[in-house]
């Protein structure tokens, strides 16, 4: 009888509902018979993302699930352009949570004052990627390829800020996240044991095959293709500038410090990752910046266990690559980082791909040097229209290179920019918050910051690998929650 009457008092609400249902009913019924995978992942995230719009929290699990699990290990089991294309799924389900943390921050204006500069920063962003592509429009598919891989994950950012999530259910998501670091061991294990000698024995047939780099964990890795390997070892050295500062804060007891570390920082040595070398003391060197006079025992100490781990990884990586010398892996590496020697079977490296743009900028257009030829526009795997300008070049070998071709050095900076909020950020909550937690906790993601910066001249994971951009948004959403929940208690102080 309710709902009789319910329908009664709107006429036009039985209508609507048929009129939807029809649509939608065709929609579901043809992703259903063309047994697609794709398909049917697009259909299913589409599904899951409405239901869970009340539920942000299980989306946020499905993502940290399906992101840091499963997506990374799919193509070593099935086809990798059907993986690759999965994965999609995950970036709809992102892109729902964006959507939650738009409206919470539409219907609940009162958190604007709660809300950190870089997130701020991080919208202007969004929206003036948005903006500019629009206005350097080329076509659909780059267009929201481009977007997808940008953005496919920044829903973190704003929902951690914005959503009402308690310290319960981040604490739980930090267990989690801790538990994938641990993971990473066993699986990267069995990538060596399994996939390397198989790669060893196919690379005559793919010349610019490195077979160690599927040694990646759960951060991506293909059969015959690259591997995330440089995207696990900064997640796991990251996650060590965690333990260190819980551990500097005296939460973290040594018997659990020493294992944890262990486990952790076995993966960095199956791997052939040899940017470890820098990251390791820049983690520690960030970390420990204040405490060289005020506890320089202890810092004696700390520094030795890391550079003792970093000359066994240097040592590790310079005697087990058969192939060529220690003079020839030294000086090769050299050269294609900071010489003229390409990367890969790229005619361009990591130095050489920024000079590059610079040299190729049209004093007529500044308007493509300062803001860019659109999201996409790089992209030498979807063939941007840049980047068809310069096959086989690697233009978008790094994110430095690839921000400036897409979106300029105002967007470049604009990009540094957040970072530097971040870590200002963080530098409030160690100099005012009374929790040790919260202090640790900010130390460990200033170090971030720092790893983050030097990333973008590293590699491009940053700027489209989903599984690193869920680390990368995930740690930003974080630094905003402890914010929010820091000025929360200096009100609750004032009262």
């Amino acid at each position: 009888m309710n709902l009789l009457s319910a329908s009664g008092n709107r006429p036009g609400l039985p209508l609507f509902i048929t009129a939807l249902s029809i649509p939608l009913a065709l929609f579901f019924g043809l992703i259903a018979v063309t047994a697609d995978p794709i398909s049917i992942g697009f259909a299913a995230a589409l599904v899951l993302g409405s239901a869970f719009l009340v539920k942000p929290d299980w989306i946020i699990w499905l993502i940290l699930i399906s992101g840091l699990l499963v997506t990374g290990i799919l193509p070593l089991f099935i086809h990798e352009g059907v993986a690759a294309r999965s994965a999609w799924s995950v970036s709809i389900l992102g892109f729902f949570l964006m959507s939650v943390a738009f409206l919470k921050l539409l219907s609940t204006p009162a958190i604007i004052k709660e809300t950190p500069a870089f997130i701020w920063v991080a919208l202007i962003f969004f929206i003036y990627a948005i903006i500019c592509s629009l206005a350097s429009w080329h076509s659909t598919g780059e267009f929201f390829g481009g977007v997808k891989r940008y953005f496919q994950m920044w829903g973190f950012i704003f929902a951690l800020c914005w959503l009402s999530l308690d310290a319960q259910k981040i604490r739980r998501w930090r267990i989690f996240i801790l538990c994938i670091a641990i993971a990473q061991l066993p699986l990267a294990i069995y990538q060596l044991i399994t996939w390397v000698p198989f790669r060893e024995s196919i690379k005559n047939a793919y010349p610019h095959m490195v077979p160690v780099d599927v040694v990646a964990g759960t951060f991506g890795s293909s059969i015959t293709g690259g591997g995330a390997s440089g995207e696990m070892a900064v997640f796991l050295i990251i996650m060590l500038g965690f333990l260190l500062a819980r551990r500097i804060e005296n939460l973290l007891p040594a018997g659990y410090f020493f294992v944890l570390v262990l486990t952790i920082a076995a993966p960095l040595f199956l791997g052939e990752t040899k940017v470890v070398l820098i990251m390791l003391p820049l983690m520690f060197a960030v970390l420990y910046r204040h405490r060289i006079v005020k506890q320089l025992r202890y810092w004696l100490l700390s520094f030795s266990v890391v550079m003792l781990i970093t000359v066994t990884a240097g040592y590790t990586y310079l005697n087990f690559m058969p192939e060529k010398s220690k003079e020839e892996l030294v000086s090769d590496t050299i050269a294609y980082n900071f010489q003229d020697k390409g990367y890969g079977g790229y005619y361009l490296n990591r130095t050489t791909a920024i000079t590059f743009w610079a040299q190729n900028q049209d004093a007529g257009d500044p308007v493509s040097f300062f803001f860019g030829n659109g999201l996409g526009a790089s992209h030498t795997a979807t063939r941007g229209h840049i980047a068809t300008h310069y096959p086989n070049y690697g233009i978008n070998l790094t994110a430095t290179p690839t921000l400036l071709w897409d979106l300029g050095v105002f967007g470049f900076l604009l990009f540094i920019t957040i970072l530097i909020l971040a870590w200002r950020c963080a530098n409030r909550l160690i100099r005012e918050s009374a929790s040790p937690v919260v202090r640790a906790d900010a130390a460990a993601i200033q170090a971030a910051m720092a790893i983050f910066a030097f990333y973008l001249f590293y590699r491009v994971g940053i700027l489209e690998l989903l599984s690193f951009q869920i680390v990368f948004t995930a740690l930003l959403g974080y630094l905003a929650w402890l914010h929010r929940q820091h000025l929360s208690s200096l009100r609750k102080q004032t009262v």
